[in-house]
Parts: C-alpha cells; sequence; structure tokens
C-alpha cells in the first residue's frame, strides 16, 4: 500500500470506528426488527464503520414479558439472526445484536456478534435483575446455569458463554467483548474481568427504562467503568417503539474512552439513528502499557478467556475524517465550563506549590524577575496570590526587571506598570554594562563594535540575569522564584544553569505555554490579585513571544516561534508523545486533523482571531521533526537538572523525580526515521 493511501486512513493510526445504534423498535416483530437492523447496518457501513451495538434483545424487543415465551416468536427471532449475519457480512463490519435464545431446555438473553461469514460467538446475560419493575428470572436462566458453553445457529456451533473475547486477526488492538444491562450495575460487572482478559472495547446491550436521573447515572457509569479499566465502553438502550404499557424509554446511547466521553445521541428520538465514534484503541494498549497496576491487576484478578478471532473489515477509508473529539490545544479545553475549572485548579496548584515552599523555608521575601511577557507575568501573580492567603504584603515580592540589548520599551514598560498595579517591590537593574564587559572579557566580537549575535551574546545576557537574582536573594534572605513553562522546558529553550533554567523554585514547570495565557485571562477576568492590574494583564496578553537577547532586524523582533516552531504544535506534540507514547506519524495525522481547517470546530474561549491558523502536513511535519530532535536528544540534561516544582498537568511533569526520566546522551533517530517512513511529504 502506498504510504500515502496507508498514512490519511483512521484504521493506520490505530482507531476502531463503533456506532451505538438505536433502531426504532417492533414490539413482538423480529421481521421488522431485522429491516430495521439490516438498514442501520447498511448506514454504518456507508460511513466506514467497524463494529455496531444494538440494544438488548433488539431482536424481539424488550418489554413483551410472556411473549418471550412463545416457540412462534423464538423461531423467527433464528431466522432473522441469519438475516442479520448476512448483512453485516456484506457491509464489511461486525454487528451485535441481542436476541431470546434457547440452549436445551433453558431461555437466555443474549448478545449475538455477527459478521465476517457468519454468527462468531454469543453472550448470554450474567446478572438478571428482579427487583422493582424488572421479572427477567420469570423467563431467563442466568449465564451461570447454562450447561452448555456451545450453542447452534443456522446449523452452526458457535461459543456460548459470558466474557468471550472477540480480537480481530488482521486489525491489532482491535478487541471487543459484551455484557448486558444488568451486568453494568453488578459490583463486579463481567466487562472488568473482560477488559483484564485483553478486551480493549466494551460493549453493552442495555433496554434500561428511563425515570428521571438515570440517564446521568448511566453516564456516570460508562466514564467510571471505561477509566478504571482503561478501555472504551459503548452503550445503547431501547427506545422508541417499546411498550409503555408501565415503562418508559429514551434510546440512550454514548461512548466513552478512557473515562472521556467521545459520542452521545439523541435521546427520545422517533427515528432510528446511529451514535458513532471513532475508539484509539491504540491509545488504550499505550496506556495499559505504561501502567503497570493494571497488569497487576490482570495477573492477579483475571482469569482465562476464550478468545474467537475474527477478520476485520478495511474501516473509514483514506480520506475519512477522524469522528471524536479533538482539542487543537489539548492543555486547554475548548469547553468554557471545563476551562474555568482547569484554570482554577492549574492557578491553585501553583499557589500552593509556593505556599507550601515558604512555610518550609520560612521565607517572607520572594525574588523574581519580570520581563513583561507571559512567564513572569503567570509567576509574579501566583506569588502575590501566595503571599495574600499567607498574609504576608506583597512588598515582600522582589521584582526586578533587567533590560539588555533588546529589551524593547513595550515589554519594559509592561513589566514596571504590572509591578506598580500589584503592589510589589520593583527595581530595575540595566545588564549591559555588566554584560559589555564580559564580551570584552572574552573577546567577543560584538564588544569590538561587530553586530555578531550569536548564542554566546544571547546567553551572557540571559546568565547575568539570574546571576544577579541569586544574589539578590542572597542580599535580601530570599529565594529566586523561576518562570519558565514546560514548553520550554519540552524544547530545551532555556540558559541551562546560570540561565533562565535555573531557580530555588519555579511554579510554572507543568504549565504549558498554551495553558498560561488561559490563565493570565482568567486571573484578569476574576480579578484575584486586584482590579487594577486587569488592563495590565490584557496588554500583556497581546504580546508577541520573544526573549528579546538579539536586535530587531528590519523593525522586526527576535521571534521564538519562528525559531522553535508555534507553541500550538509543539504543546500538541508533547502531549500526546509524552502522555501517550504516540509514534510520530500519528501526532502528525492528529495534528493535521485538528489544525487542517481553521473554519470548523471550537476553539477555546478568548482565543485571538489572528491565532486561529490553518497548519498543512507539510508544516506539521517540519516543525515535528525539529521538536523530535530537540525533545528526544539535545535538551534532556537540562530537565535532568530541574529545579523543584509542582506537577500541574495530566502527563505533563517532566521533572527526573516525576513522570519523565529519560538519558541525557539518547538520539532521536528512532523517532525521526518513524516520521520519514510513515508520513508523506
Amino acid at each position: 500500500m502506498p504510504k500515502t493511501h496507508a498514512f490519511h486512513s483512521p484504521a493506520a493510526h490505530g482507531f476502531v470506528r463503533v456506532a451505538a445504534a438505536t433502531p426504532v423498535v417492533h414490539t413482538a416483530d423480529p421481521v421488522a426488527n431485522a429491516d430495521e437492523h439490516i438498514a442501520l447496518i447498511e448506514q454504518a457501513g456507508a460511513r466506514g464503520v467497524d463494529l455496531i451495538v444494538f440494544p438488548e434483545l433488539s431482536l424481539s424487543g424488550y418489554a413483551i414479558d410472556d411473549l418471550l415465551m412463545q416457540g412462534a416468536l423464538l423461531d423467527e427471532v433464528e431466522r432473522q439472526i441469519e438475516r442479520v449475519a448476512e448483512a453485516a457480512d456484506a457491509a464489511g463490519l461486525i454487528a451485535v445484536a441481542g436476541a431470546p435464545l434457547r440452549n436445551g431446555d433453558a431461555l437466555y438473553n443474549c448478545a449475538v456478534a455477527l459478521g465476517s461469514g457468519g454468527v462468531l460467538g454469543v453472550v448470554p446475560k450474567t446478572y438478571l435483575p428482579n427487583y422493582r419493575e424488572y421479572y427477567e428470572k420469570r423467563w431467563f436462566a442466568p449465564a451461570a446455569s447454562r450447561s452448555e458453553d456451545a450453542i447452534v445457529l443456522g446449523g452452526e456451533t458457535v461459543d456460548f458463554a459470558p466474557g468471550l473475547i472477540f480480537e480481530a486477526a488482521n486489525r491489532p488492538g482491535f478487541v471487543f467483548a459484551v455484557e448486558i444491562c444488568e451486568d453494568f450495575w453488578a459490583p463486579q460487572p463481567p466487562s472488568t474481568r473482560a477488559a483484564l482478559a485483553g478486551a480493549r472495547i466494551l460493549l453493552n446491550l442495555s433496554a434500561s427504562n428511563i425515570v428521571i436521573g438515570k440517564a446521568g447515572e448511566r453516564a456516570l457509569l460508562c466514564a467510571s467503568q471505561s477509566a478504571r479499566t482503561l478501555s472504551a465502553y459503548v452503550f445503547t438502550a431501547s427506545g422508541w417503539g417499546e411498550s409503555t404499557t408501565d415503562l418508559a424509554w429514551d434510546g440512550q446511547a454514548i461512548i466513552h474512552e478512557l473515562g472521556a466521553c467521545l459520542a452521545s445521541g439523541e435521546r427520545f428520538s422517533m427515528e432510528s439513528h446511529l451514535t458513532v465514534a471513532d475508539i484509539d484503541v491504540e491509545r488504550i494498549g499505550l496506556d495499559r502499557l505504561r501502567n503497570g497496576t493494571f497488569a497487576d491487576c490482570a495477573r492477579l484478578e483475571g482469569e482465562p478467556a476464550t478468545v474467537i478471532p475474527f477478520e476485520a473489515g478495511p474501516g473509514p477509508g483514506p480520506s475519512a475524517d477522524l469522528i471524536r473529539p479533538l482539542d487543537r490545544f489539548p492543555f486547554v479545553p475548548d469547553d468554557p465550563a471545563r476551562l474555568d475549572q482547569d484554570c482554577y485548579e492549574a492557578f491553585n496548584i501553583q499557589v500552593q506549590g509556593l505556599i507550601r515552599r515558604m512555610k518550609a523555608t520560612n521565607g517572607e521575601k520572594i525574588v523574581i524577575g519580570v520581563s513583561g511577557g507571559l512567564d513572569s507575568t503567570q509567576a509574579l501573580l501566583v506569588a502575590c496570590r501566595a503571599f495574600d492567603r499567607l498574609g504576608l504584603p506583597r512588598t515582600g515580592i522582589l521584582g526586578y526587571t533587567m533590560p539588555g540589548f533588546a529589551t524593547s520599551e513595550g515589554t519594559r514598560s509592561n513589566a514596571w506598570a504590572l509591578m506598580k498595579a500589584l503592589g510589589v517591590t520593583g527595581a530595575e537593574i540595566d545588564i549591559r554594562p555588566t554584560a559589555t564587559t564580559m564580551l570584552e572579557a572574552i573577546g567577543h566580537p560584538f564588544a569590538k563594535g561587530e553586530p555578531v549575535h550569536d548564542i554566546t551574546f544571547e546567553n551572557v545576557q540571559a546568565g547575568l540575569r539570574t546571576d544577579y537574582l541569586f544574589r539578590l536573594a542572597n542580599q535580601n534572605g530570599a529565594f529566586v522564584l523561576g518562570t519558565g513553562d514546560l514548553s520550554e522546558l519540552a524544547l530545551g529553550w532555556a540558559t541551562y544553569g546560570v540561565g533562565d533554567h535555573m531557580s530555588h523554585y519555579n511554579v510554572n514547570g507543568g504549565v504549558a505555554k498554551t495553558l498560561i495565557r488561559h490563565l493570565i485571562r482568567w486571573v484578569a477576568d476574576r480579578e484575584l490579585v486586584g482590579a487594577d492590574a486587569a488592563p495590565v494583564l490584557r496588554g500583556i496578553l497581546d504580546t508577541e513571544i520573544s526573549p528579546e537577547l538579539v536586535p530587531a532586524q528590519d523593525g522586526k523582533i527576535q521571534s521564538t516561534e519562528a525559531t522553535v516552531g508555534p507553541y500550538a504544535l509543539n504543546d500538541f506534540f508533547l502531549f500526546y508523545i509524552t502522555r501517550f507514547g504516540l509514534k510520530p506519524s500519528k501526532v502528525a495525522w492528529l495534528a493535521h486533523q485538528a489544525w487542517k481547517d481553521a473554519g470548523t470546530g471550537h476553539w477555546p474561549a478568548g482565543t485571538p482571531e489572528d491565532e486561529k491558523i490553518e497548519y498543512d502536513l507539510a508544516t506539521i511535519k517540519h516543525w515535528l521533526r525539529k521538536f523530535l530532535v530537540r525533545f528526544f536528544q539535545t535538551s534532556q540534561f537540562k530537565r535532568s537538572a530541574l529545579p523543584n516544582g509542582p506537577k500541574v498537568v495530566t502527563g505533563g511533569s517532566l521533572s527526573p523525580r516525576g513522570d519523565w526520566r529519560a538519558p541525557s546522551d539518547a538520539t532521536a533517530r528512532v523517532w525521526l526515521d518513524e516520521l520519514e517512513a510513515n508520513v508523506p511529504d
């Protein structure tokens, strides 16, 4: 298969397209119900669905009571299973339908897996509710009462047992298991053991009548089960058409992965419909790989399971878009309520971390360099809030602006305006004379009048600033508060040792650059450090990111992002590579899905219009290549010597004492080779 074709297929990146089906129910009419199934299967096949799941007893209807004991109905259900199996095979997908099936002299409430040439296997319901409105033991036998682990359908003998594992032979990670309604509410759901046995997608065929508040309970259980079992959970309940003699039905359909909701269908609809999402089975596997507790639990609590292999269809076509939520900014959620909650937690994590360090050192003063840029602004806001909560005067915060050869008047004035608005002790130290002395002492061409602005020229300034801060801390009985953020640590965008890499405590080390902008806006909007600071903070948000170490050329200031790449992309790369260990080719594909069309999807609240831009695949590959070199090969030695600071975002610590431990002398070759081999130019 050509590289381009493979790259653009979601299936090539470990995604399985799943549909939770909500068919119109025809009470006690298996033929009409099969017609609804076949129509939805055909729709699903046209949409590239790999796996479709129907509600409980979907071929007969759930609320038909003693009609379940009628031989004519049960015979017709078995005949219609063959029709649905043929439709699933023709559509190139696997369908899981609900059916009442006889085995021996007992009737079972079953899930029937269909496709890949016929019936794959049958899973009987483990737990039968027999309380309040439920009387299932009147009609059905529980799975544990079976005398056979096989059943004959359509003349073929297939496996018949709870906990069957269905595994695609041609699609790594496409492994699913099934449970039925009440199984889900049990203290020990069968799906838990199925997950420990290797299932990455857990299906629930449910009838589940609706009462007030029950939809939220279902969603809670789906989210928690997918989070606890490190899996995807697909739930679909009976809807319109079920008998309303004593009950009502909402047809809730929801799909969760690792605790997050991927899709939620329309409730109370009177039409048959599908709820579709792409499940990342590769990511689930990688999460289990790095979670030792999951493996320990599987070893201690797991049981042998019957694995049924099947041939999966090709999945979505090579030009198919991803069907699932995909944040352009993984550290900054699109949802305003979630963003507000994240900002609240991030800011207070930073504040609490600093308070604890101050209490541990009996400190009442800190020293901080204030540049007028984003990072130092955020650290200063954290310091102010910490001092307020400790009941200390803000005058104990000693802020220093230290203009160098390229400091603009805009950032310098921002720094002063901010320090005055916050009521901290402000001062200014011009580092140019000392920097000139050092450049002269080492014989640098700049000291001789030549316009040489190399790395030495830059780091003399960065190093002096930090040197001044440490000595000022000594002089004032204070400690140095660091300002460098998580994104800069990932890229090695810090001057090692005596530069901005070092401090006594760094509150920003666990916060991504893309989140810091929103944190500052959040503090400003809530006036958490005083109303006077809000206008200054909004002005700082409009300032271009720059280290301001090299004088402007042709009116253009030194741009950080022109050197290391857009922080929007770098933070995207950082999240998926460190949090999940995804391959570079998959990260590139996901980034292209997220960023190829600025006109689609949501943007986090407060995103400036000029930042709502698009990135094509060539641009993404260019910056990802640079990220891989900087992250894996050239900057780990800086992270190996990080100062203390609190972890803030999930999977986002690069501390050698926390999430990320790596050798300082590694090479990026394996990641670069994978990128080049699998991502088209």
